[in-house]
């Protein structure tokens, strides 16, 4: 049995679940394998909240509506906790305690049994607190269950017409701030709009690090020249969002970045 079919099965036990929904390759995978296994009996929950850009809710929206999936929105106020605001490297702990709360809680009210994730295999390589919240509401990873890699993932969304199966990684607004620095709503704003600004301009992966009033952008290697094309531009751009200085990490984007201790190579625009 492969991959794939021992997934298919694990769900079918499973009878009825919530899927942890975020719009992301490998929920949007998991809900639409669920939703061909189970039917109504498989809901998604989005966790909505000011670090979830808005483009990234109205694409979860799109696709749930293109999987046929029974699918919710629900806020999330994380940013009423004071130990979130303050981004201790804890900070992902406590904003998935809040979610998981939330979809627990739901989970019972709907009469279903499990809450599962999208987390997979390749996931265990990065620094990832929200696991433990996870794992104390019992959260299961059915795609982490079958030992399935984010290039599996891919190559199978494509071979189920998902449109966004070459999506880029992508990770909330807060994880653009450094540990230490505190999270405002303004700075959420501005790194959104400065990734939004950028992705205008074709450059697909992309992180702009909130460090004070400075930005540091980040995209994949093969469009850093892009960028710099575009500098004149990008740079009005960020100073009147408020940074002072724009600089390039010329060692391109890599997930994780925030939690290295290695500084990176950088130029100024």
């Amino acid at each position: 049995m492969n991959k794939f079919e021992q997934l298919q099965d694990n769900l079918r036990a499973m009878e009825s679940l919530l899927v942890a929904y975020s719009g992301g390759i490998d929920s949007t995978f998991l809900l639409k394998v669920a939703h061909d296994v189970l039917g109504a009996s498989a809901l998604a929950v989005t966790a909505d909240s000011p670090s979830l850009p808005r483009a990234e809710l109205r694409e979860a929206q799109t696709l749930a509506q293109h999987i046929g999936a029974r699918h919710l929105c629900i806020p999330i106020s994380e940013m009423s906790d004071a130990r979130y605001v303050d981004n201790s490297p804890d900070r992902c702990y406590f904003c998935k305690t809040h979610t998981y709360d939330a979809l627990v809680a739901i989970a019972a009210r709907e009469g279903l049994r499990f809450v599962v994730d999208g987390n997979n295999a390749d996931d265990a390589h990065d620094v990832r607190p929200g696991r433990r919240a996870a794992q104390e509401h019992r959260v299961r990873s059915p795609l982490l269950d079958v030992g399935m890699t984010k290039a599996e993932i891919r190559q199978l969304a494509r071979a189920q017409g998902l449109p966004n199966w070459d999506k880029p990684a992508a990770a909330c607004l807060s994880s653009r701030i450094p540990y230490g620095t505190r999270i405002t709503l303004a700075s959420l704003s501005q790194v959104e709009r400065a990734e939004n600004y950028l992705r205008a301009l074709g450059v697909g992966q992309v992180r702009v690090r909130h460090l004070n009033d400075v930005a540091r952008i980040e995209v994949a290697p093969e469009t850093i020249s892009l960028v710099r094309e575009n500098r004149a531009g990008i740079v009005a751009y960020l100073n009147a969002l408020g940074f002072r200085a724009v600089t390039l990490n010329l060692e391109g984007y890599r997930m994780g970045a925030l939690n290295s201790q290695i500084a990176p190579q950088v130029e100024t625009l």
